[in-house]
């Protein structure tokens, strides 16, 4: 784990000369000093400031002069203008000093933006560390980390700090937990335990992390809780305002106006809130003494940062609890192979339920592979028997049914007919799909119309579905049930909840709505779809996706049943039948060790032209036990349709020399970003590594 750089502060006995600051000092007449003339302050006129650029050779503090005038605003933390290379930049203060190593003179600072401490030592700390950590820059760190400034939010007067929670013996959900009562007594004992927490299926996860957060409160310090998007934000909110009451905790999500968003991270920087909820940027809100850090569902892609340096919330939440000494909580349904990671090291303890509990809360799974199906009659379109049976008891006893479907859309994917090639664009080479029912292939990234396709392998005309949509399916399944109520939830058309009683609900994964009262059936469709992507984490994400659903459903005892649609002799398929997220996330773990990828062992992944990825490998100082693979040429499914092509390669070093790699890469950056060498791309263990 990457150490944050601390600012150095040079040890002084007394205030140096003006000369020795590096500035001519200004003649001074008795009525007062020369005019045009800028003084220094006369205690710490130095002031070390992280300037926004994000270059990674310049990837460093500058000291400026503070002059007299601006002493009192320009205090660590503040925002300020400097000029740099000719040009007015904003900077973040990030300590005041005696004198300067900077053997030159100093510029002076401009103007103070605000007086206002945005950046806390704690999140100063946490965004080097990241940035370490990434192989990054610490400016586009913090642009992540701290919200554009908005003076009206400012200005406004905020509400002091509420009084603490009394602490009580009721630990709610963790008692279903093997370790639960001791880890929530650990927390109100204020002491820092970190788990990873298998949460047992059903609608009770939400007022199981308030429970965490209300009692990290009650022992007088602060809890972030970053989940994947904004319904879980609303679930958690609803929890923490039932358990805390009003005015103890915010919600940060992107989604927030300017305004709002900077008033409520002021809020917390104010310390006028205890706890805050929200997404990504969330794991770097400015908490005052923080106690507990939560991450829900780790293996969601949303918590993966898509701009530079790419950071993962786990990880940054991981790294935070480490450096701020606070207690983890890294939940789910299901267990991701850098969560077992975290156990297998003696980092973080499992916190499981036991197998009793679990029988009690999950229904009953089956694979549509079932034998016992072939016996039964043959079933009407996409279902087998199986599913029909289980969809038909369900409406009968007037709950909803789940239908869950990999893609959205109407036909997705399709294929030649003769020799199952798939579609493509021939102006963009993008993929073609159909939008409904006799309708055109349409390309996904340019917009023509295929009309008259022709296949470029086998020369043939006809094609057919490689994917069914959801679309496709709630039109099918439409025709199967008449009368049942149809209701689709996916991209664009998210639904937050759905009724209770009888009716269909298509969704794509991670977008399935909270039924009143829990489904009474959930179908697992084209499972083959997801277990056959060509990418690392299949099996763990399928699982994911299915176990999601599947906590939707109501209690076997209460006539739960999911089934899904995929091959039983399957590793994923079969967690999911034993409900076993942690042996699933154990034994890839294992495997991924015996294999060379992460989290075993750490790769970056560098994309760009090939000459410049070729010149930055050659360039960097490269770890010993180091393996490069590639370049090779990026697939066509990663390219903007309008992009140069790319070719990307890996570097894989083992775990323990993974910040060296990390180090190394970011100087050999520097190098290049000084000559106005073209852009490369440096990801760290990316998520989506195929």
């Amino acid at each position: 784990m990457t150490e944050p750089l601390t600012t150095q502060r040079t040890p002084t006995s007394s205030r140096p000369s003006r000369a020795a600051t590096g500035v001519r000092t200004a003649s001074r007449t008795p009525g007062g000093r020369s005019p045009g003339i800028k003084v220094p302050a006369d205690v710490e006129p130095v002031a070390r400031i992280a300037v926004e650029l994000s270059l990674p050779h310049l990837d460093r503090p500058f000291d400026y002069l503070v002059p007299e005038q601006l002493a009192a605003s320009v205090v660590p933390g503040s925002r300020v203008r400097v000029r740099f290379a000719g040009q007015l930049v904003d900077g973040f203060v990030l300590d005041r000093l005696s004198q300067t190593e900077h053997a030159g003179r100093l510029a002076f600072v401009e103007r103070s933006v605000s007086p206002e401490v945005v950046l806390t030592p704690e999140i100063a700390r946490l965004a080097r560390a990241t940035a370490h950590h990434w192989a990054g820059t610490l400016a586009d760190v913090l642009r992540l980390a701290v919200p554009p400034r908005h003076a009206r939010a400012e200005a406004r007067a905020l509400p002091t700090a509420p009084e603490l929670l009394s602490p009580t013996d009721d630990i709610g959900g963790w008692a279903r937990y093997g370790s639960g009562r001791q880890f929530v007594r650990a927390l109100r004992d204020g002491r820092s335990p970190r788990a990873v927490w298998p949460a047992l299926p059903g609608p009770g996860w939400p007022a199981e992390i308030g429970e965490l957060v209300a009692t990290t409160i009650a022992s007088g310090r602060g809890a972030v809780v970053v989940v994947p998007d904004r319904r879980d934000v609303t679930r958690v909110d609803t929890a923490l305002q039932a358990r805390l009451g009003p005015d103890r905790h915010v919600v940060l999500t992107a989604d927030l106006g300017p305004s709002e968003r900077y008033r409520r991270f002021l809020l917390a920087s104010r310390g006028a809130v205890s706890a805050v909820v929200g997404t990504r940027a969330a794991a770097f809100a400015p908490v005052p003494n923080l106690g507990l850090v939560v991450v829900w569902d780790d293996g969601d892609d949303l918590h993966a940062e898509p701009r530079a340096p790419y950071p993962h919330v786990r990880e940054v939440l991981v790294l935070r609890a480490h450096l701020a000494n606070a207690a983890a909580v890294i939940g789910g349904h299901a267990v991701t192979a850098e969560a077992a990671r975290l156990v297998a090291t003696g980092w973080a303890k499992l916190l499981a339920p036991s197998r009793i509990e679990l029988r009690a809360s999950a229904p009953v799974v089956r694979p549509g592979d079932d034998p016992g199906a072939a016996r039964q009659p043959s079933a009407r379109g996409r279902l087998p028997t199986l599913a029909w049976e289980a969809a038909h008891e369900a409406l009968d006893s007037e709950h909803p049914v789940l239908i869950q479907v990999p893609r959205r859309g109407y036909l997705p994917a399709l294929s030649c007919d003769s020799c199952r090639a798939p579609l493509r664009c021939s102006v963009c080479a993008g993929l073609l799909a159909t939008a409904g029912s006799g309708s055109a292939p349409t390309c996904r990234w340019c917009g023509r119309i295929a009309a008259g396709w022709e296949c470029h392998e086998c020369g043939s005309h006809r094609f057919r579905a490689t994917v069914v949509g959801a679309r496709r399916t709630a039109e099918e399944l439409g025709r199967a049930f008449p009368g049942a109520v149809v209701r689709t939830s996916s991209q664009g058309q998210v639904l937050e909840t759905v009724p209770a009683g009888p009716g269909l609900v298509i969704s794509t994964p991670g977008a399935e709505p909270v039924a009143e009262g829990g489904y009474g059936a959930a179908l697992l469709l084209d499972g083959w779809a997801l277990l056959q992507r060509a990418d690392l984490r299949a099996g763990e994400e399928a699982l994911r996706r299915w176990l999601n659903a599947a906590a939707l459903v109501r209690p076997a005892a209460d006539g739960g049943r999911v089934v899904v649609l995929g091959d039983s002799s399957l590793r994923a398929v079969q967690a999911l039948i034993r409900w076993d997220p942690v042996g699933h996330a154990e034994r890839e773990l294992a495997e991924r060790g015996s294999l060379g990828f992460p989290p075993a062992v750490t790769i970056a992944e560098v994309l760009g032209d090939a000459d410049a990825v070729d010149e930055l490998i050659a360039a960097t100082a490269l770890p010993p036990d180091v393996q490069v693979l590639g370049p090779v040429p990026v697939a066509i499914d990663r390219v903007a349709p309008a992009g140069p092509p790319e070719v990307r390669a890996l570097i894989r070093v083992p775990r323990t020399v993974g910040a060296d790699l990390a180090a190394a890469l970011h100087d050999a950056q520097g190098v290049r970003s000084a000559r106005k060498a073209p852009v490369v791309r440096v990801r760290i263990d990316p998520v989506d590594l195929g």
